[in-house]
């Protein structure tokens, strides 16, 4: 059943709400790829990956996703001139959400920023288990397969349908992370090819 789940980095600067989240409204994904593993040593944050180097994240309407507080802490990073922006707080470092721009209607959110504890459920709970794995080929070791886990071909149509649906309806619209005019909230820092490298 959905529910609103509330949202907070660890410092509890920023906060806010994830509405109407469940396993129906988004896809939650576990990511193995390099990008995300260099985005938690850029942050400093090897927490917020597993073992093998997986990020939890539940992939759902940017219209859906509210900041009510620490705009101001925001802050963004691509690991390239084209890369994903990647948005945390500034403050403690906490991850919050990948998008990939004003014009595409997602935004994959951290389990780091999800304050399921303040939910009352636990992430299975509210979100449901992982249906299935992205990039199993960059994971630290070997990524034990689960007989539910959803090909690759199956995750990207299920993203797709619902990005196009999020559009149809208008959810892909407002984000918290650009302005009307599509102007990134934070100036992204985009890193070097040297920084990347070093990542």
């Amino acid at each position: 059943m959905p529910t609103d789940i509330p949202l907070r980095c660890a410092c509890g600067s920023i906060r806010g709400t994830a509405n109407a989240a469940s396993s129906k409204t988004g896809t939650r994904i576990v990511c193995y790829c390099n990008d995300c593993q260099a985005f938690a040593r850029f942050l400093g944050r090897p927490d917020i990956t597993d073992l093998h180097g997986g990020t939890d994240i539940f992939q759902m309407a940017p219209g859906r996703l509210r900041i009510t507080a620490g705009m101001d802490a925001l802050r963004c990073v691509r690991l390239s001139d084209n890369g994903l922006h990647r948005w945390y707080c500034g403050e403690c470092k906490t991850p919050i959400g990948n998008t990939r721009g004003p014009r595409v209607p997602f935004v994959g959110v951290m389990h780091s920023f999800m304050d399921h504890a303040g939910d009352g459920r636990t992430r299975d709970q509210a979100l449901g288990e992982p249906i299935g794995v992205i990039q199993r080929e960059t994971a630290i070791g070997t990524v034990p397969r689960r007989a539910h886990d959803a090909s690759l071909l199956r995750l990207i149509g299920r993203t797709v349908r619902l990005m196009a649906t999020w559009w149809l309806t208008g959810l892909g619209s407002p984000s918290p992370f650009f302005d009307e005019q599509g102007a990134p909230r934070s100036t992204p820092r985009v890193l070097t090819p040297n920084e990347r490298q070093a990542l």
